[in-house]
């Protein structure tokens, strides 16, 4: 589970979010990448490579990229507040 303590500080607003990759807890983004393949509307890179929300969904489609690029994530670094 994404640690809400550490949210990357370029996530928009709303229920998506990213771990910073200074997150020492073990849910840290590890700049793979694999988000910002799976929905590039709505995942960017930092200029390190970690990832951040950029956009939040909206429509179901997207909302079905996000859900699954958190659900694919191999360190837990996406969170969803559920808002």
């Amino acid at each position: 589970m994404a640690n809400k303590d550490m949210k990357h500080p370029e996530n928009v607003a709303g229920k998506f979010y990213t771990t910073d990759s200074n997150d020492m807890s073990g849910q840290g983004c590890i700049s793979c990448g694999l988000c910002y393949s799976m929905a590039p509307n709505n995942f960017q890179a930092d200029d390190m490579g970690a990832a951040f929300v950029s956009k939040q969904p909206i429509d179901e489609n997207e909302e079905k990229l996000c859900q699954d690029a958190m659900d694919s994530c191999p360190v837990n670094s996406i969170g969803n507040d559920g808002e």
